[in-house]
């Protein structure tokens, strides 16, 4: 878009500028005159043409000053070829001006110069123009001048990127100063959007880019204007544009996948579970985030805050934050590194995604796990050993853990000890055992036993008890067994509080029975003194039996105790227990025991620490001290060792069965020899882990790290005193000193009581490494906490309303925020227990793990609940002690719900038989609570005559869910199933029931609503029929009767019965080739009978689906039924039926299309059925009619081909049922029986008169029934009607068996059937009324294929009619075709050669669609009759009969020419003339003659007399005869045949009555049909109007054109008086003018009145009517008599149904009138024209009347008065 501002404009040329939006940046100059210069520059350099002369369409002055002259040169050339002479009109203004002449001659081809000088006054713009006119016309050229002005040029719209809320896009757009000034500009934005540069100054044709910044807050699209203003730098903004900032903001969604197990996904809580780890080791699980939004949404992982703060966290993720496109994923990887053993971390993670609804937090679980080591055996027993031997035994580490386990003997190996275990130290991998050497070498003869601790990193450790017996020659001690470590430690578990050990110890030994019992005592009774654990033994062994940290211990069980247990030489210590520089130490020991005790140390060869004495004995409660004296050999060197020494019973015997194995004590001693000023050997060791954490519980704890020396050279270490502080103080490390071998390790033990004064952040112990400045830092974090749990929303709990006896869930989460493992249960009060309760009430949680808890409220009456339960939570370390308590405040409303559904009544309409709907009930909650319920249908049918059981018979409706919960103001669409199982009316009613919290019924049934629906089985009905070909004549009840369609519909319209849905769709199932039929059902297909080789009978029944649902139907031949089996299962054997079911299979004699199709409801289709005549006989072929899912009919098919000599007649039934009549009536109805003639030759048929004679004699010599036309002749294709008069004597139904015989053919059997009325009986019909109904529709619904005219009506009822009656009807012909044009004419039927059905017009045409009315009278006969007419209309296309009729004319001149014209023979000449026939010939069987020959004469027509001479070409002759019938048949022109019309059927029934009985029967009816009745049959005619006297002036009736002529004339008298205004005056002075014209009181134009008996003729009030006489019923003589003399009075008369006329009196006043058939026709004509208006939609017959609203009645007098006053003028 380019805009541009407004500069000043003087001479108010110029227009205000107004800004304009488009998607594109185009050019707005139209809009302003100083807009674009660059479009202005683009217009004035381009050059135009006008009238010839080629130039510039304007000059533009764009650079100018005040006071200076700018010229500028306008260039004309000449383009034609001829002079041009053109006249100038110059400039107006002053502005502009040129010097050049008037007139100016260009020549072809030539161009002139026109200098135009422009002169500025003023700073504005200039606008003139110069004129310029020749020969053809005038142009003129503008002149212009403008000012530079500010222009910016910007998008009118700018789209930015889709954006997520709370994120930022951004996009760029071009921001250009068109102009040739300098222009500043600046922005107007408002939120969301942000521009920069948000100003900025523009040099000339200078451009830039805007940025646009995109920050939506809301999902919305946003849709803005944003201003720029624009002009010069330091003023006023002189224009302004504008930009439309289009923008897209869409709520991001992150998704964590691969994380956890689908149970937990349902629960919507991801977890990462990384299982057991090793301690020490590290384990990387994965998850990606994934974007399943259309942004770009941003991300932070972090910490679930609130939680514990720990030292260092053992999870760690490599993302904390990021960006990820829509449809990507990012992977973020958690490291588990677990320190401590045997517990279990959890984490949360939250991921927040910035502008998101929601946020996803990660639970990140895993448990550390560590070594778990055992000894093959805890006790190794040396034996008995010589002084000075050495034996050795092996024992097995077994580490059954994924650890790699890490351990030391707490023992000296290098000669220190007697005992030594090699390897001293070393890792046994996971899963896997190591076998270590325990090897004993004693120096004295005295009893060894030690327990050794194996020490485990990140275990208790494991203690093995090493035994052994030294002898010597002079000293035998008593041997040392495993039994005696048993008994000793049973003793000691037992004692109470013995005065002596010794003493106790010799009681044992006393009694050797009581070893036994104190054995059984042990394992039964708990022991009195609780053993302390392998770690804390270990403590007192290493510190001398004695802990000066532990208030808890006492000397009360120890026997032998050592001070100090650890020597240090050349350091220097704070205690006062060592010196700074002595190289020799001293140690207490001291007796705790009441008995004398010897002590013995163990002497190391070349050891540098010895002590003094080796031995000594010790008295009872004393104590002494030895000299360890630290001698190094060399110097600069490390040194360290375990001195140990044995103390045991000076006076223990050899034999004393109980013995006191002895105690071994032992002292660390380290040093070093290095020189003052020597530096010490630089330590390169490791201290894993660095950081040690104690449980934050005030108990005595244990920790182990690993000191390994990964150096070449040993390593002493002791604790730094100088530089560890108080608070190291308290952490006690074992062992306290020692020295590591190169490549080896110390496993330290550390034990502390956390307090609550530790720092949190830990504190820092110092190790001093080789007795120098070297140390090792280790962090130490034992604070100790309290238990600490939170409870979510505020420890509050609130509950929805709860209907009562239901149950409600909740759930609330509970998080430990401690580090100390809790457990946890709620209490709730005795009182509240059954209202509320708590899944899960105990557990455990870990530190900083949250746990949900899910409440149930369960209330028992409408009320509000407030209810505290307690949660009570402990570390678990310490067996319920140190409990703590919240308190969670639950409220709860008990209230009574209901449902119900939103209709009371739901009809579903129909559902198939044995198939299944679903269907949606909504359910409405309107109450204030959930109600959980449970449904419960009743069905019952409404069918009277369905049987139904409801207690052994299902509901045919099921539920999806009988149980269900709906939510308090919601709908819930309750989906059910309905499966009807028989054809009824369904209804069922819905209850339910409320339940319980249990499950339970806590309610009486209550009714929901009614469902209704209705089974049905799949319907076809036949609502038409048509034939074809040689068929086509046939009526649609001749049709009807031989397809049995009453009976097919009958049958389609009912149930089917559970066989026939054997196989609900159409199966192969049958092995045979006659297929096993499912049905008792069985009609006949007739397809009547032809001749042999003669066109296929063609039938078309038009199938309607009435019902409402889709039917598939299927008519299966034998072989669409029989499973195909192979060649070698077939037998190949096949009986007489399967050979005729084989041959016309074979041939396909039968064949249907479409054989299967889906009905859908309401829908019809046609379904051809084709008969081929191709063998002689009757053909049967059985075809299953197949509904799927309903009812299955066999189809008997049988077709009849007669041969071509043999007279035939088809009878559509053998049997036939007359009109029942009325016992005793003195004119029973005549009624007929047709013949059809369906062979090839005329057939003479007769009546056999003696079975009809016998009938008589046997019925008293009553005619009871009697043929009028016993005997006739049918011709080929052509229907006869038998005449009966079937009269009963008795009320009761005949059957009479009556032969119809066939000359040379063979007879046939009818059964006629007719009932007998008797009027007399009570309750009886009185009359015989007409039962004459249309066996078909009335109205074509669908049109048959190939059909394009149709009738209105295909069936027409008169119902009961007098005779001698003549009644009228309309219809209609309407052609449908949309571009042909079709004729038609109607072929009338007569009954007894009397013609009683007139149509008019008998014959016409249809333009494209087009309709014509037609008007159909019938008049009955003068006896009374049943009549069924089969009136048939020709429907043939124009275009095929101008086909027919040029065909016809070119094949009648070759006839010509060939009747005039020879040939004379030359045997060169091979022109062969063309051989004309009239008709196709017809091959005749059985006759034999010579070949068709060449005729070479004139002409070669065939006439009747050769036709069989010209059906010999159908024989078979030779081979040279067939040759010359070929060359023959190709030069044969046979005449045009006419198109074959397409034929329409109207069914017209009716039946008469005698006056008499219609007067008496149908009185109402009389009045309205009947118009006039013949006079008395027995008068003549001519002696009628003999003697009626016709009054002078009297109108004589009119017959035939006379009459036309007469009805077109009054018809247009009557339309021109009524379209003069004169006359129309005239009309309203009558009622001003007395009655001048009274009619007579009887009218000779109708017909006597017949309503009362004085009106009716007799003997005595006319002569000329005489009484009827009566017909006697004596023989059918006389009723033959009497019909002919009828018919001779309808001949002689020539115009039934008319009277003839009274004479008139002479002093009756003469009535004017018309006569009463021309007053009928006109009536009729205006009918039939509002007929044909209401067809054509000109004229609506349902429209309302209009109102006519009539004028004043005081001005209306006043014309009246003018109006007889002019009359009486003159």
């Amino acid at each position: 878009m380019l805009a541009e501002s407004q500069g000043p404009d003087p001479l108010g040329s110029g227009a205000p500028w107004t800004s304009s939006t488009g998607n594109d940046i185009k050019d707005q100059g139209s809009r302003h005159r100083q807009q674009g210069r660059q479009h202005l520059q683009q217009k004035s350099s381009k050059r135009s043409c006008f009238f010839g002369l080629e130039t510039r369409p304007e000059l533009v002055w764009e650079d100018w000053d005040l006071g200076k002259e700018f010229t500028k040169t306008l260039v004309l050339k000449n383009i034609y070829s001829k002079l041009q002479k053109l006249h100038l009109r110059p400039p107006v203004s002053k502005f502009f001006t040129t010097i050049i002449p008037q007139i100016i001659v260009l020549s072809p081809g030539t161009s002139f110069s026109i200098p135009i000088i422009f002169k500025p006054l003023q700073r504005c713009e200039y606008e003139d123009s110069i004129e310029f006119q020749s020969n053809d016309g005038s142009f003129q050229v503008c002149l212009r001048a403008t000012i530079p002005c500010h222009a910016l040029e910007v998008p009118d719209s700018v789209l930015l990127p889709i954006c997520a809320v709370e994120h930022s896009s951004h996009t760029t757009f071009r921001l250009k100063n068109t102009s040739k000034l300098q222009t500043w500009f600046e922005w107007v934005c408002a939120a969301p959007y942000q521009l920069s540069p948000e100003q900025g100054l523009l040099k000339p044709h200078q451009e830039c880019y805007i940025t646009v910044v995109f920050r939506p807050q809301e999902a919305l699209v946003y849709q803005q204007h944003v201003y720029c203003k624009f002009g010069e730098e330091g003023y006023e903004a002189e224009g302004s544009c504008t930009v439309l900032l289009q923008g897209l903001a869409k709520y991001p969604s992150l998704q964590l996948r691969n994380v956890g197990t689908q149970e937990e996904k349902e629960k919507g809580s991801p977890v990462l579970h990384f299982g057991s780890v090793a301690v020490g080791q590290s384990l990387q699980k994965h998850f990606d985030i994934f974007n399943p939004s259309p942004v770009t949404a941003s991300f932070s992982l972090s910490r679930l805050s609130g939680g514990v703060q720990l030292f260092e966290s053992e999870f760690s993720c490599d993302v904390t934050r990021g960006k990820v496109v829509p449809g990507g994923s990012q992977r973020a990887t958690v490291t588990f590194s677990p320190t401590v053993v045997d517990t279990v971390s959890v984490e949360y993670l939250v991921l927040k995604c910035r502008g998101a609804l929601k946020e996803t937090i990660l639970k990140l679980t895993g448990s550390c796990i560590g070594p778990r080591v055992s000894l093959s055996s805890f006790v190794v027993d040396f034996g008995c050993v010589k002084e000075g031997e050495t034996i050795s035994q092996t024992l097995e580490l077994v580490n059954s853990s994924p650890v790699e386990a890490i351990y030391q003997w707490d023992l000296d190996c290098n000669g220190h000890s007697v005992f030594s275990i090699h390897p001293a130290s070393g890792t046994v991998c996971p899963h896997s055992h190591t076998t270590v050497r325990a090897v004993y070498r004693p120096t004295q003869p005295i009893a060894h036993h030690r327990r050794v601790a194996c020490l485990i990193l990140h275990r208790e450790p494991l203690l093995l008890d090493l035994i052994g017996t030294c002898h010597s020659e002079l000293q035998q001690p008593v041997i040392l067994r495993p039994e005696h470590l048993i008994l000793y430690k049973l003793h000691w578990n037992r004692r109470q509080d013995p005065p002596d050990t010794r003493s106790s110890m010799q009681q044992v030994h006393l009694d050797q029975q009581g070893i036994c019992a104190t054995l059984e005592e042990s394992i039964q009774r708990p022991a009195a003194v609780v053993p302390i654990s392998p770690m804390e033994e270990f403590y007192q062994s290493c510190l001398g039996f004695m802990d000066p940290l532990s208030s808890s211990s006492s000397l009360s069980s120890t026997h032998v105790s050592v001070v100090p247990s650890e020597l240090l030489f050349n350091h220097k210590m704070s205690s006062s227990l060592s010196s700074s520089s002595a190289s020799s130490r001293f140690v207490s020991i001291t007796n705790h025991t009441r008995g004398k005790l010897s002590l013995v140390w163990t002497v190391a060869q070349d050891s540098p620490f010895t002590v003094s004495p080796l031995s000594c004995d010790l008295a009872p409660l004393k104590s002494t001290s030895f000299r360890v004296t630290y001698s190094p050999k060399q110097l600069n060197t490390l040194h360290g060792a375990q001195l140990e020494c044995f103390a045991f019973y000076k006076d223990n015997h050899i034999g004393e069965p109980l013995l006191c194995p002895p105690w071994c004590v032992t002292v660390r001693v380290i040093g070093h020899s290095f020189q003052l000023g020597k530096e010490h050997f630089i330590p390169c060791c490791s201290l894993k882990p660095p950081i040690v954490v104690f449980p934050a519980l005030s108990v005595l704890s244990y920790r182990t790290v690993l000191l390994q020396n990964s150096g070449d050279l040993p390593l002493i270490f002791c604790p730094d005193q100088s530089s560890n502080s108080a608070m190291a103080e308290t952490v006690s490390v074992i062992p306290n000193c020692g020295i590591i071998q190169p490549g080896d390790h110390q496993i330290l033990t550390l034990r502390t009581t956390s307090t609550e004064e530790s720092p949190k952040q830990g504190f820092s112990l110092q190790l001093q490494l080789n007795a120098a400045k070297h140390t090792k830092e280790l962090t130490v974090v034992s604070v100790a906490e309290k238990p600490c749990v939170s409870l979510e929303r505020d420890s509050s709990l609130y509950f929805q309303p709860t209907a009562v006896g239901s149950q409600t869930h909740r759930s609330h989460q509970i998080r430990n925020l401690s580090r100390l493992p809790l457990r946890f249960q709620w209490s709730i009060p005795e009182s509240d227990e059954g209202i509320i309760s708590v899944e899960p009430g105990v557990g455990e949680l870990h530190p900083n793990e949250s746990s949900v808890q899910t409440w149930s409220f369960n209330p028992l009456v409408e009320k509000t609940y407030r209810v505290k339960p307690t949660l009570t939570f402990w570390p678990i370390q310490t067996d319920g002690c140190n409990k703590s308590q919240l308190t969670l405040k639950v409220e709860g409303i008990g209230s009574n719900g209901f449902i119900k559904a939103e209709k009371a009544v739901m009809d579903f309409g129909e559902t198939l038989v044995g198939s299944y709907r679903s269907i949606e009930i909504p359910l409405v909650n309107n109450s204030p609570c959930p109600v959980t319920f449970c449904l419960s249908v009743e069905q019952r049918l409404l069918e009277d005559d369905v049987i139904y059981d409801p207690e052994t018979e299902p509901s045919d409706l099921q539920f999806d869910c009988e149980r269900a919960t709906i939510a308090p103001q919601c709908t819930m669409l309750l989906r059910s199933t309905v499966r009807p199982q028989r054809r009824a009316k369904y209804l069922w009613t819905i209850s339910y029931q409320t339940l319980n919290s249990s499950g339970g019924v806590s309610s009486s049934p209550q009714a929901v609503c009614e469902v209704r629906a209705r089974g049905v089985f799949p319907t076809l009905q036949v609502i038409d029929v048509c034939s074809g070909g040689r068929m086509g004549r046939l009526s649609k009840e001749h049709l009807w009767k031989l397809f049995s369609l009453d009976s097919l519909n009958k049958h389609l319209l009912s149930d089917p019965s559970s066989s026939e849905l054997t196989y609900r769709t159409p199966t192969r199932h049958s092995l045979r080739s006659y297929p096993s039929i499912f049905t008792k059902t069985i009609l006949d297909f007739n397809f009547s009978a032809a001749p042999l080789n003669s066109e296929p009978s063609t039938f078309v029944l038009m199938f309607h689906n009435s019902g409402s649902i889709s039917v598939d139907w299927t008519f299966l031949f034998p072989e669409d039924q029989q499973i195909e089996l192979e060649y070698w299962a077939e037998t190949g054997e096949l009986d007489s039926a399967e050979l005729c079911q084989m041959k016309v299979q074979d041939n396909h004699l039968f064949s249907i299309s479409p054989r299967s199709g889906t009905l859908h409801p309401g829908q019809q289709r046609a379904v051809h059925f084709t008969y081929s005549h191709t063998f002689v006989g009757t053909d049967r072929f059985p075809v299953v009619f197949k509904l799927s899912y309903g009812r299955e009919i066999l189809l008997n098919f049988q077709g009849v081909t007669v041969e071509r000599e043999r007279p035939y007649l088809h009878f559509a039934s053998n049997q036939h049922v007359f009109t029942s009549v009325t016992i005793g009536h003195s004119s029973p109805p005549m009624q007929v029986y047709e013949l059809h003639n369906a062979g090839a030759v005329p057939v003479h048929y007769e009546v056999d008169a003696a079975v009809l004679s016998q009938l008589q004699m046997d019925n008293f010599n009553h005619p009871v029934l009697c043929c009028l036309n016993p005997e006739g002749e049918v011709l080929p294709g052509k229907l006869v009607t038998l005449e009966w008069i079937f009269s009963p004597l008795e009320a009761k139904m005949y059957h009479m068996d009556i032969p119809i015989h066939i000359q040379d053919g063979d007879s046939t059997l009818v059964r006629f059937e007719g009932c007998g009325i008797d009027c007399r009986t009570p309750g009886s019909n009185s009359f015989y009324y007409s039962d004459s109904k249309p066996s078909v529709l009335r109205v074509q619904r669908m049109s048959f294929p190939g059909q394009v005219v149709f009738l209105s009506e295909d069936s027409i009822s008169l119902g009961d009619i007098p005779v001698s009656t003549q009644c009228s009807t309309i219809l209609f012909l309407t052609n449908m075709s949309q571009t042909d044009n079709y004729h038609y004419t109607w072929d009338l039927p007569q009954q007894r050669n009397q013609q009683v059905v007139q149509i008019h017009p008998e014959r016409g045409s249809l333009c494209p669609e087009e309709s014509v009315l037609c008007v159909l009278t019938f008049t009955s006969g003068h006896y009374p009759a049943v009549y069924r007419l089969d009136v048939i209309c020709q429907v043939t296309q124009e275009a095929a009969m101008v086909q027919y009729h040029g065909a016809l004319q070119c094949w009648n001149e070759e006839r010509e020419r060939q009747q005039h014209e020879f040939t004379i023979t030359d045997k060169s000449h091979t022109e062969i003339q063309e051989i004309l026939i009239d008709k196709e010939c017809v091959p005749l069987s059985g006759r034999k003659g010579p070949p068709l020959r060449k005729y070479k004469t004139l002409p070669p027509i065939c006439s009747r007399s050769s036709l069989k001479e010209m059906g010999n070409m159908c024989n078979r002759p030779t081979k040279t005869e067939r040759r010359a019938l070929r060359e023959t048949v190709k030069q044969v022109w046979k005449q045009p045949e006419p198109p074959q019309p397409s034929l329409l059927h109207l069914e017209l029934t009716a039946q008469s009555h005698g006056l008499q009985e219609y007067i008496t029967h149908f009185p109402d009816q009389y009045n309205r049909l009947c118009r006039c009745l013949l006079s008395d049959k027995t008068q003549k005619p001519t002696t009628a109007f003999s003697t009626t006297t016709v009054p002078a002036g009297l109108l004589q009736p009119t017959q035939g054109p006379e009459k036309d002529i007469i009805m077109h004339i009054l018809m247009s008298l009557l339309k021109n008086i009524l379209d003069d205004s004169a006359f129309t005056q005239s009309l309203i002075t009558l009622v001003s003018k007395p009655i001048i014209y009274q009619p007579a009181g009887t009218s000779p134009s109708y017909c006597p009145s017949v309503s009362s008996s004085s009106d009716l003729p007799d003997s005595s009030t006319s002569s000329h009517h005489k009484p009827e006489p009566q017909v006697g019923l004596s023989g059918t003589e006389s009723i033959e008599a009497r019909l002919n003399e009828d018919d001779n009075a309808v001949d002689r008369d020539g115009t039934a149904g008319r009277l003839t006329n009274k004479p008139q009196t002479q002093n009756t006043l003469r009535p004017e009138y018309v006569p009463a058939s021309m007053a009928e026709d006109v009536l009729l004509n205006t009918l039939q024209n509002l007929m044909m208006e209401a067809v054509s939609g000109e004229l609506v017959l349902t429209a309302h009347p209009r109102t006519v609203i009539l004028p004043p009645v005081s001005a209306r007098t006043k014309r009246m008065s003018r109006a007889a006053a002019a009359e009486e003028g003159v």
